[in-house]
C-alpha cells in the first residue's frame, strides 16, 4: 500500500481581506481519507491541531475565518456549510470561538436550508453562518415552508427572529450550555458493531451452526436490532456474540460455529489495518463494555434510533442485542419509558441534538439529548399514573404490529401527525390507521403529554399541548395557527429545561445527585443522611443520594499526566466546575497556579472542555 507523505506540512496563508464568503468542501470526517487520501488528512491534522480529529473538513475554513474575524483580521465572515455543523463535533468549534477572548457572535444563521446541486441535481441540507468579533445579538431565518419550484429549484417561506445565536444555530434558550447530569451518567450507551458480513445470521443458519441443538450457544448468538428493525420491520436475524470468549473455547465448545468464523469473518478481518481486528477476528469490532455492564439485573431496556423521522422509544427484551445505531437506556422501568416518549423530552432531543441527510432526519445525541435533560421530581402516584401510560403506549404498539407483519412504526407516526395536523388521509393512510389503531395511539400520547407536564409542575403549558396535539383551536390561546402555538410552546419547554438543568447541576456540585436507577449508578457512593428538605424514601419518593466528596489525588508531575487527570476529573463531574473545586480534586495546591490555566486553555483548543456562560467554570464534553 502506497502511502503519500507531506514533508513540513503547515497552514495555508489567505491573503488580506476585509470580508470572506466562501463554499468550502463537503466532505464528512468519515470520508476524509477516501477522498483526500490518509497522507493529506495526516498532515492536515497535523498542521491544524486545534481542529478535533472528529470534524468534518469545511470546519477547517470555518475555524479559521472565526479564528481571523476574532482578532480583528477580517471584518466578517460567510460561509456555507453541510447542515451537520449543528452536530456535536462540530460546533465545539463553534463554541470555543464564541467562548474565547475575545469572543465571536453570529451575526446571522440558517441552521438548515435545502440545495440542489446544478451539476449533478444531488440534494442535500446545508447551513449559512455569518461571523462577527464582539458580543452581539444576530438574526435567525428557519425554513418553516418548502415548495418545488422550476428546473429543480426549491422555494421557502423564511421565519425571521432577532436575538442572541448560539452555538446551535438557535436563537431563545441557550440549550448548549445545558451540561450533562450526574443524576443520567452510565445509563446511555450506544449498541455494539460486529463488523463483517458473517457476524450476522438467519435463523436457518444459527441452526446449522448448532443453535438449538448445542448446549449454551444461545448465549452467544443473539437476536439483533438495528434502526429499521425498530422504525420498519425486523429483519429476524441473530448476531455473533462471543464477547468475552477466547478462540480456543470457541472451538472447543462450539467448533461448527468457529468454522463458520474462521471462513466467512477471517479472511475479511486478516485484510484489516486494524491490529485489533485482525488479531481479535471472532469478537465484534466495539463489544461496547459499558452496555454490557449497564444491562446487567434488568430485564429490558429502552431504545430509540439514533438518527430517525419521528423521535419514538421502545422497549427490548436484554436478550436482544443492539446495534450501534441505537441508543439504549438501560432501564427497565416504564416510567422513565413515559417521560421519554413525552413532548416535553422530544422538543428537547430535537433541539438538543442535530439533523442528519437529504431526509433531515433528527439525531439524538445521548450526551446532550439524554444525559442533559432534567427528569421531574414527581409523587408515587404522578410516577404510576406516567408508568401505567407507557406500558400501555408499548403494549400498543407492540400488538397491533403483530397482528400486522406489514405494520410499521414509521407509518403509524406519520399518520399520528397527520390526525395532529388535521390533514385528510389518503387510502393507504386510512389502511394503517386501521391496522395501528391511531386514535388510541394517539390518546395516550395526549394523556402522556399532559400527565408529564403535571409532574413537572407545568400545567400552565397545557392548553399549548392541547393546541400542537390537535385538540384546541389556536385561537383558543391567542395564536393564528397551530405552527405559531408550536413554536411558543417548544420555546416555553426549552427555556424551563435549560433552567432546570442549571439547578440540578448546581445541586450535583453540593453532592446531591437525584439517581434514575440508584442501585445501578449509585454503586460505590457512601450512604448518606438527607439533606433538610431533600424527600428520600417518603410519600414523594425520590432517590436522593448526598454523595461524599472523592479522596483527593497527588498532583502528577509530568503535563500529559496532568492533562489527562484534569480531564478525567471535569469527566468525572458532569457539572461545571471553576479552577478552585478542580483543584480541590488534587493535593499540592501550590503546583496549579501556573500550569492549571495552560491545561486547561489545552483542553479548550482541542475540543475537550468548554467554558459555560458564567466564563469561570468548565465543563468536559
Amino acid at each position: 500500500m502506497l502511502l503519500e507523505r507531506y514533508v513540513n506540512p503547515r497552514k495555508a496563508g489567505w491573503p488580506a481581506a476585509d470580508f470572506v464568503v466562501g463554499n468550502p468542501p463537503f466532505i464528512g470526517n468519515k470520508r476524509m481519507r477516501d477522498a483526500l487520501g490518509d497522507g493529506y488528512v495526516e498532515a492536515l491534522r497535523g498542521a491544524w491541531q486545534d481542529v478535533p480529529d472528529s470534524a468534518d473538513f469545511v470546519m477547517y475554513w470555518w475555524d479559521y475565518a472565526a479564528e481571523l474575524t476574532r482578532t480583528d483580521k477580517l471584518r466578517q465572515f460567510g460561509l456555507i456549510t453541510t447542515n451537520s455543523l449543528r452536530q456535536a463535533f462540530n460546533r465545539k468549534i463553534i463554541e470555543r470561538h464564541m467562548t474565547a477572548k475575545p469572543p465571536l457572535s453570529l451575526a446571522f444563521a440558517i441552521p438548515d436550508h435545502p440545495w440542489v446541486d446544478s451539476t449533478d441535481g444531488a440534494a442535500v441540507r446545508i447551513a449559512m453562518t455569518t461571523g462577527v468579533a464582539g458580543a452581539r445579538s444576530g438574526r435567525f431565518a428557519e425554513v418553516i415552508a418548502e415548495r418545488p419550484a422550476n428546473d429543480g429549484e426549491v422555494e421557502i417561506d423564511l421565519l425571521i427572529r432577532d436575538g442572541k445565536l448560539f452555538a446551535d444555530l438557535r436563537v431563545g434558550a441557550n440549550v448548549t450550555s445545558a451540561v450533562a447530569l450526574a443524576s443520567n451518567a452510565t445509563l446511555s450507551n450506544r449498541g455494539v458493531i460486529p463488523h463483517g458480513e458473517g457476524m450476522l445470521l438467519t435463523e436457518e443458519q444459527a441452526k446449522t451452526v448448532g443453535l438449538g441443538s448445542v448446549a449454551d450457544l444461545d448465549k452467544y448468538i443473539r437476536p439483533y436490532r438495528n434502526g429499521r428493525d425498530i422504525t420498519q420491520n425486523p429483519r429476524n436475524v441473530r448476531v455473533i456474540d462471543l464477547y468475552s470468549l477466547g478462540i480456543e473455547d470457541v472451538r472447543n465448545r462450539f467448533p461448527q460455529l468457529f468454522q463458520w468464523l474462521v471462513e466467512r469473518v477471517k479472511p475479511e478481518r486478516d485484510q484489516q489495518k486494524d491490529k485489533d481486528l485482525r488479531e481479535k477476528w471472532w469478537l465484534h469490532r466495539r463489544n461496547n463494555e459499558d452496555l454490557r455492564q449497564s444491562l446487567t439485573d434488568t430485564h429490558r431496556y429502552i431504545a430509540t434510533v439514533q438518527t430517525s423521522k419521528h423521535r419514538l422509544f421502545v422497549f427490548l427484551g436484554v436478550d436482544i442485542l443492539p446495534d450501534d445505531k441505537l441508543i439504549a437506556i438501560a432501564s427497565d422501568d416504564a416510567y422513565l419509558l413515559g417521560v421519554l416518549s413525552s413532548n416535553v423530552h422530544v422538543t428537547w432531543a430535537l433541539a438538543s441534538g442535530s439533523r442528519l441527510g437529504v431526509g433531515n432526519d433528527p439525531v439524538y445525541n445521548k450526551t446532550t439529548c439524554f444525559e442533559a435533560f432534567a427528569f421531574p421530581v414527581t409523587s408515587p402516584g404522578q410516577q404510576s399514573r406516567i408508568r401505567d401510560l407507557a406500558e400501555q403506549l408499548d403494549a400498543h404498539r407492540k400488538r397491533q404490529q403483530a397482528q400486522h407483519a406489514e405494520l410499521t412504526l414509521t407509518g403509524m407516526y406519520n399518520v399520528l401527525e397527520k390526525l395532529k395536523s388535521g390533514d385528510a388521509l389518503t387510502a393507504k393512510e386510512k389502511t394503517i390507521h386501521e391496522q395501528g389503531l391511531v386514535a388510541v395511539l394517539k390518546t395516550l400520547h395526549d394523556e402522556l403529554d399532559c400527565a408529564v407536564l403535571e409532574a413537572y409542575g407545568w400545567g400552565d403549558l397545557a392548553p399549548l399541548q392541547e393546541v400542537v396535539n390537535g385538540n384546541a383551536a389556536p385561537a383558543s390561546v391567542g395564536f393564528a395557527t397551530r405552527d405559531d402555538a408550536q413554536r411558543a410552546l417548544s420555546d416555553a419547554l426549552l427555556e424551563r429545561l435549560v433552567a432546570l438543568n442549571a439547578e440540578r447541576a448546581a445541586e450535583e456540585i453540593k453532592g446531591t445527585v437525584r439517581w434514575l436507577r440508584p442501585e445501578f449508578q449509585a454503586k460505590g457512593a457512601a450512604p448518606a443522611k438527607p439533606q433538610q428538605g431533600t424527600l428520600v424514601g417518603t410519600e414523594e419518593e425520590e432517590a436522593v443520594v448526598v454523595a461524599e466528596p472523592a479522596a483527593r489525588l497527588p498532583w502528577p508531575k509530568e503535563l500529559p499526566d496532568q492533562v489527562r487527570l484534569v480531564a478525567q476529573a471535569l469527566a468525572e463531574a458532569r457539572a461545571p466546575l471553576d479552577e478552585d473545586a478542580i483543584a480541590a480534586r488534587f493535593s499540592g495546591r501550590g503546583a496549579w497556579k501556573k500550569r492549571l490555566p495552560q491545561i486547561l486553555d489545552t483542553l479548550i483548543a482541542v475540543g475537550r472542555v468548554r467554558v459555560v456562560e458564567d466564563g469561570k467554570s468548565y465543563v468536559y464534553q
